[in-house]
């Protein structure tokens, strides 16, 4: 007997969030349901998945492993979905379209496929950027749309549609302290070791929401490679606090990361596209458009879910 893809979801859920009551909570479903289909899924498996504690579940570690090709499963299904529901378009034409280092990095690749398969007739230009060089771009007519974080945008004529709102939450080591507290704020941030990304104007954010909270971290590491703090995170040396667009499960060493929503209010990292006021999108463009806000909507539910 084989797992189904419920079971599977309702894994993923329970090793997430560590407990029950919330897993069936973002499942939509009963406690006792998710219970007897977890139960049956170990049953499958011929060991335990979960060892209870005092604040709920954690995955053993044979329940370790097998979320890793959990995570890849419900990946998988969501991309067979994705290419069945994407019918050609026969559109032909020229897009320019810009990013920044964000996107660029944690976007991209999905979206270069996706028009490609979509529109296979368009020639797509794809130009890499700092905001306000992309905006000027656009601005000019050099660019048709550029994807960044709109949240950023300052210029003059230009107009933003947001795609996507990725929540900011606390990353932690399994085990960090933090993780039983009933809420957490950012005054309880202040006491860790924090570790501050500095990439796509992120800093500027940070300095943003510890200010308005009227607290400052302890920053014991700045710096722009998004593997480093995976790595110092998961092995327990600090926390950081990014956006779930950005979040894995694991560390590229292997390590487990666990993500925790804040009491205190941090800003979303809000994603969309950027066009010229006297240029808005039309025929080819305002089609690739569309295209956009569906794929994102897509990958914004898997992030969510935590599967990378």
């Amino acid at each position: 007997m084989k797992p189904t893809l419920r079971q599977i979801e309702y894994f993923v859920a329970v090793a997430e969030t560590g407990q029950v009551m919330r897993a069936a909570e973002r499942c939509s479903a009963s406690q006792s349901s998710l219970t007897i289909a977890l139960q049956n899924l170990e049953v499958i498996v011929g060991t335990p998945l979960f060892v209870r504690h005092a604040k709920g579940l954690r995955p053993t570690e044979a329940g370790e492993r097998f979320l890793r090709h959990a995570y890849r499963i419900l990946n998988a299904t969501d991309d067979a979905l994705h290419e069945a529901r994407t019918l050609p378009d026969d559109a032909g034409g020229r897009l320019r379209l810009a990013v920044t280092e964000t996107i660029s990095a944690y976007l991209l690749p999905s979206v270069a496929s996706t028009l490609s398969k979509r529109f296979p007739n368009v020639e797509l230009t794809l130009i890499e950027g700092d905001r306000r060089e992309l905006e000027t771009a656009v601005l000019a007519g050099d660019v048709d749309l550029a994807l960044l974080l709109v949240s950023n945008v300052v210029a003059d004529g230009l107009v933003s549609h947001t795609l996507l709102r990725s929540t900011r939450r606390l990353w932690t080591n399994p085990g960090h302290p933090l993780l039983d507290k009933p809420t957490v704020t950012l005054d309880d941030v202040r006491g860790q070791r924090f570790l501050l990304l500095d990439m796509d104007e992120h800093v500027q954010t940070v300095e943003r929401y510890w200010h308005a909270a009227h607290v400052e971290p302890v920053v014991h590491f700045r710096t722009r490679s998004i593997e480093s703090i995976r790595s110092l995170v998961a092995q327990g040396y600090g926390v950081s606090i990014l956006s779930d667009l950005v979040y894995r499960p694991w560390s590229i060493d292997g390590g487990r990361i666990l993500r925790r929503d804040l009491g205190t209010g941090v800003p979303s990292m809000d994603v969309g596209l950027v066009w010229a006021e006297r240029r808005p999108p039309q025929g080819l463009t305002e089609r690739i458009v569309g295209a956009l806000r569906t794929l994102i909507r897509e990958i914004n539910d898997r992030g969510h879910m935590g599967v990378a």
